[in-house]
């Protein structure tokens, strides 16, 4: 079987990386890109077999760049998460001194999850946005800035000098990273698994919401994220992003999708594959394979010989 291919958000030294580290199986070669969007690309330019990116972080919630371009852009399917600590370190070169920091890169989404020790260390200091963490570590060394805000770690790999660890205003921050492949069979279900989609209403009006979450409520599916994101269209238009504990070969998942599927205008599925944070919650009565496998029996009963 021919090596596998992995884009991450690069470069080296990045939390996607460390992600996409724990992820590919031994022989898979990883490479580095600059932005979530061309990482996706090289998934879909047949460039990478598959895709490492941020989606969500316990501190600054979605990534819009990955949930947008799963939302509107050509579909792909996740077929693995992992979750990552994240400690943020402040970098310079090897002669730099924190007291002389004019300039500094970083991430805006690690930006956000530092900015108080920023404005209290270096309130004066210049803040450029790059396009990961590492890139900020790559730029400081190759003087273009005095200083970054990167990930544990990375100042070995550039050469640099630590000039303040773990320096984050809320300590023990979580990122959950997501592996993107072409759409493909969910593999099979470990019985903690996790399905994610994307719901297009069809029209806005009262209660639409509530019947899009009763479908789900009503088949004991719980949902562990739910956000809106624009469709891209119209001023107003918006649909939802949701992760459900289940997978789609158990019934009442495959029940509630199609039961969306009449409901809405458009269901992404997004894939099924195995949770790596806590367990599934317990099946409400009603809600175990078997019990849909009653019912069905119980109906077609009914319909063949008006009893059951």
């Amino acid at each position: 079987m021919p090596a596998r291919r992995f884009a991450f958000l690069g470069p080296a030294g990045s939390f996607a990386h460390a992600a996409a580290r724990q992820l590919a199986e031994p022989g898979t070669e990883l490479a580095g890109y600059g932005s979530v969007a061309q990482v996706i690309d090289a998934v879909h330019d047949d460039a990478a077999d598959a895709a490492v990116v941020p989606l969500e972080s316990s501190v600054e919630g979605s990534v819009p760049a990955t949930l947008d371009a799963l939302t509107t852009e050509r579909p792909l399917v996740i077929l693995a998460e992992t979750f990552l600590p994240v400690v943020f370190d402040l970098v310079g070169r090897p002669d730099a001194r924190i007291d002389a920091v004019r300039s500094l890169a970083t991430h805006p989404h690690a930006e956000a999850q530092v900015r108080r020790y920023l404005l209290d260390t270096l309130p004066e200091a210049e803040l450029t946005p790059v396009g990961s963490t590492a890139a900020g570590g790559q730029a400081v060394a190759a003087g273009r800035f005095d200083a970054a805000v990167v990930p544990a770690g990375c100042a070995e790999l550039y050469g640099l000098q630590v000039l303040a660890h773990d320096i984050a205003d809320r300590p023990g921050a979580i990122t959950r990273f997501v592996l993107l492949g072409r759409p493909q069979p969910a593999p099979q279900p470990t019985g903690n698994d996790r399905t994610t989609l994307v719901a297009y209403l069809r029209q806005n009006h009262a209660g639409a919401l509530l019947q899009l979450l009763t479908e789900f409520a009503s088949r004991g599916v719980n949902l562990t994220r739910i956000e809106s994101r624009p469709t891209k269209g119209q001023l107003g238009e918006y649909c939802f992003s949701i992760d459900c504990e289940g997978h789609l070969a158990d019934a009442r998942i495959a029940d509630a999708l199609t039961a969306l599927h009449r409901v809405c205008s458009a269901v992404r599925y997004l894939g099924s594959y195995p949770r790596r944070d806590g367990s599934q919650s317990a099946l409400p009565l009603g809600a175990r394979d078997a019990d849909f496998a009653a019912a069905s029996a119980w109906l077609a009963g009914l319909r063949e010989h008006g009893t059951a």
